[in-house]
Protein backbone atom coordinates (compact mmCIF):
# COMPACT_ATOMS: atom_id res chain seq x y z
CA UNK A 1 0.00 0.00 0.00
CA UNK A 2 1.29 3.79 -0.96
CA UNK A 3 1.07 5.92 2.16
CA UNK A 4 1.46 9.88 2.02
CA UNK A 5 2.60 11.30 5.22
CA UNK A 6 2.08 14.76 6.22
CA UNK A 7 4.23 16.28 8.92
CA UNK A 8 2.89 19.56 10.97
CA UNK A 9 4.86 22.03 11.50
CA UNK A 10 8.05 21.27 9.95
CA UNK A 11 10.72 23.77 8.30
CA UNK A 12 8.55 26.16 9.04
CA UNK A 13 10.09 30.15 10.11
CA UNK A 14 13.10 28.34 10.78
CA UNK A 15 11.63 25.97 13.50
CA UNK A 16 11.79 22.07 13.62
CA UNK A 17 14.86 21.23 10.90
CA UNK A 18 14.64 18.55 9.43
CA UNK A 19 16.68 17.77 6.54
CA UNK A 20 14.90 15.72 3.72
CA UNK A 21 17.73 13.35 3.23
CA UNK A 22 17.52 12.40 7.09
CA UNK A 23 13.85 12.04 6.84
CA UNK A 24 13.99 9.63 4.09
CA UNK A 25 16.93 7.72 6.40
CA UNK A 26 14.20 7.80 9.31
CA UNK A 27 11.39 6.25 7.42
CA UNK A 28 13.50 3.34 5.96
CA UNK A 29 14.85 2.28 9.76
CA UNK A 30 11.17 2.38 10.14
CA UNK A 31 10.96 -0.32 8.08
CA UNK A 32 8.89 2.15 5.23
CA UNK A 33 10.07 1.06 1.57
CA UNK A 34 10.90 3.88 -1.17
CA UNK A 35 10.03 6.89 0.93
CA UNK A 36 10.30 9.81 -1.54
CA UNK A 37 9.93 13.46 0.28
CA UNK A 38 8.55 16.30 -1.78
CA UNK A 39 9.75 20.09 -1.12
CA UNK A 40 10.31 20.92 2.55
CA UNK A 41 7.87 20.93 4.74
CA UNK A 42 7.03 17.27 5.82
CA UNK A 43 5.96 15.21 2.83
CA UNK A 44 7.00 11.48 2.49
CA UNK A 45 5.51 8.80 0.30
CA UNK A 46 6.04 5.67 1.14
CA UNK A 47 5.08 1.67 0.92
CA UNK A 48 4.21 -0.32 3.67
CA UNK A 49 1.97 -3.33 4.45
CA UNK A 50 0.74 -2.00 7.31
CA UNK A 51 -2.89 -1.51 7.34
CA UNK A 52 -3.60 0.29 10.58
CA UNK A 53 -2.52 4.00 9.98
CA UNK A 54 -2.95 5.59 13.98
CA UNK A 55 -0.63 3.34 15.18
CA UNK A 56 2.30 3.98 11.97
CA UNK A 57 1.19 7.61 12.78
CA UNK A 58 2.70 7.33 16.28
CA UNK A 59 5.21 4.98 15.54
CA UNK A 60 6.67 7.90 12.98
CA UNK A 61 5.87 10.72 15.16
CA UNK A 62 8.36 8.78 17.70
CA UNK A 63 10.99 8.37 15.51
CA UNK A 64 11.06 11.71 14.86
CA UNK A 65 11.10 12.68 18.40
CA UNK A 66 13.51 10.09 19.00
CA UNK A 67 15.88 11.22 16.10
CA UNK A 68 15.42 15.27 15.99
CA UNK A 69 14.36 16.23 19.31
CA UNK A 70 10.50 17.18 18.82
CA UNK A 71 7.45 15.76 18.12
CA UNK A 72 5.22 17.01 15.02
CA UNK A 73 1.53 16.06 14.27
CA UNK A 74 2.04 12.89 11.35
CA UNK A 75 -1.38 12.59 9.95
CA UNK A 76 -1.38 9.68 7.21
CA UNK A 77 -3.62 9.18 4.12
CA UNK A 78 -3.64 6.19 1.64
CA UNK A 79 -2.98 7.17 -2.07
CA UNK A 80 -6.98 5.98 -2.46
CA UNK A 81 -7.84 8.38 0.08
CA UNK A 82 -5.93 11.15 -1.07
CA UNK A 83 -7.32 10.63 -5.03
CA UNK A 84 -10.98 11.36 -3.08
CA UNK A 85 -9.58 13.92 -1.20
CA UNK A 86 -8.98 15.52 -4.82
CA UNK A 87 -11.96 14.05 -5.94
CA UNK A 88 -13.93 15.77 -3.48
CA UNK A 89 -13.18 19.55 -3.86
CA UNK A 90 -15.98 21.60 -3.64
CA UNK A 91 -14.22 24.22 -5.02
CA UNK A 92 -13.24 21.84 -8.48
CA UNK A 93 -16.24 23.57 -10.39
CA UNK A 94 -15.18 26.93 -10.20
CA UNK A 95 -12.80 28.59 -13.34
CA UNK A 96 -12.12 31.83 -10.62
CA UNK A 97 -9.97 29.22 -8.44
CA UNK A 98 -6.11 29.97 -8.05
CA UNK A 99 -4.79 26.68 -6.92
CA UNK A 100 -2.21 28.26 -4.75
CA UNK A 101 -4.53 30.37 -2.53
CA UNK A 102 -6.50 27.04 -2.08
CA UNK A 103 -5.25 25.07 0.87
CA UNK A 104 -6.35 21.55 1.52
CA UNK A 105 -5.79 21.01 5.23
CA UNK A 106 -5.63 17.52 6.38
CA UNK A 107 -7.39 16.47 9.46
CA UNK A 108 -6.00 13.72 12.36
CA UNK A 109 -9.90 12.87 12.87
CA UNK A 110 -13.10 13.20 11.50
CA UNK A 111 -14.79 16.49 13.35
CA UNK A 112 -17.88 16.08 15.37
CA UNK A 113 -21.03 17.45 13.23
CA UNK A 114 -21.47 19.99 15.94
CA UNK A 115 -17.29 21.11 15.48
CA UNK A 116 -18.02 20.79 11.82
CA UNK A 117 -21.23 23.17 11.33
CA UNK A 118 -19.40 25.98 14.41
CA UNK A 119 -16.34 26.10 11.84
CA UNK A 120 -18.60 26.93 8.78
CA UNK A 121 -20.76 29.62 10.76
CA UNK A 122 -17.14 31.79 11.06
CA UNK A 123 -17.23 34.90 9.22
CA UNK A 124 -13.97 34.55 7.05
CA UNK A 125 -15.28 36.79 4.24
CA UNK A 126 -13.39 36.83 2.06
CA UNK A 127 -12.07 33.44 2.62
CA UNK A 128 -14.17 30.41 2.28
CA UNK A 129 -14.50 27.50 4.42
CA UNK A 130 -15.48 24.02 3.39
CA UNK A 131 -15.43 20.12 5.36
CA UNK A 132 -15.67 17.02 3.23
CA UNK A 133 -14.96 14.07 5.47
CA UNK A 134 -11.66 14.57 7.17
CA UNK A 135 -10.05 17.63 5.12
CA UNK A 136 -10.70 21.29 5.07
CA UNK A 137 -10.63 23.23 2.49
CA UNK A 138 -10.11 27.04 2.20
CA UNK A 139 -9.71 29.10 -0.64
CA UNK A 140 -7.83 32.38 0.04
CA UNK A 141 -8.56 34.45 -2.60
CA UNK A 142 -6.41 37.38 -1.37
CA UNK A 143 -3.55 35.07 -0.76
CA UNK A 144 -2.08 33.14 2.99
CA UNK A 145 -0.17 35.66 4.09
CA UNK A 146 -2.56 37.54 5.83
CA UNK A 147 -5.76 35.54 6.48
CA UNK A 148 -8.48 37.03 8.31
CA UNK A 149 -9.55 33.48 10.16
CA UNK A 150 -6.08 32.17 12.16
CA UNK A 151 -5.71 28.57 11.73
CA UNK A 152 -5.46 28.37 15.30
CA UNK A 153 -9.04 28.98 16.36
CA UNK A 154 -10.31 27.03 13.51
CA UNK A 155 -8.29 24.10 14.75
CA UNK A 156 -9.29 24.94 18.04
CA UNK A 157 -13.32 24.61 16.84
CA UNK A 158 -12.46 21.44 15.28
CA UNK A 159 -10.61 19.89 18.25
CA UNK A 160 -8.48 18.14 15.92
CA UNK A 161 -4.93 18.77 14.83
CA UNK A 162 -4.63 19.11 10.93
CA UNK A 163 -1.89 20.32 8.58
CA UNK A 164 -2.34 22.14 5.23
CA UNK A 165 -1.06 21.70 1.85
CA UNK A 166 -1.78 23.93 -1.42
CA UNK A 167 -3.55 22.48 -4.13
CA UNK A 168 -0.62 22.23 -6.04
CA UNK A 169 1.19 20.54 -3.32
CA UNK A 170 -1.49 17.76 -2.79
CA UNK A 171 -2.13 16.99 -6.44
CA UNK A 172 1.84 15.96 -6.67
CA UNK A 173 1.66 14.04 -4.02
CA UNK A 174 -0.97 12.41 -5.79
CA UNK A 175 1.12 12.17 -8.91
CA UNK A 176 4.20 10.69 -6.68
CA UNK A 177 2.05 8.17 -4.93
CA UNK A 178 0.58 6.86 -8.40
CA UNK A 179 3.88 6.91 -9.79
CA UNK A 180 4.84 4.67 -6.75
CA UNK A 181 1.74 2.43 -7.09
CA UNK A 182 2.34 1.90 -10.93
CA UNK A 183 5.93 0.64 -10.83
CA UNK A 184 4.67 -2.61 -8.13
Amino acid sequence: MVVISLLRGVNVGGHNKIKMDALRALYESLGLRDPQTYIQSGNVVFSTEERKLAPLAGRIENGIERGFGFRPAVILRTSSELRKAIAKNPFAARRDIDPRRLLVTFLAGAPSPEARDEVLRIQADPEELRIEGRELYIYYPNGMARPKVAWTAIEKTLQTPGTGRNWNTVTKLLEIAEAMEGSK
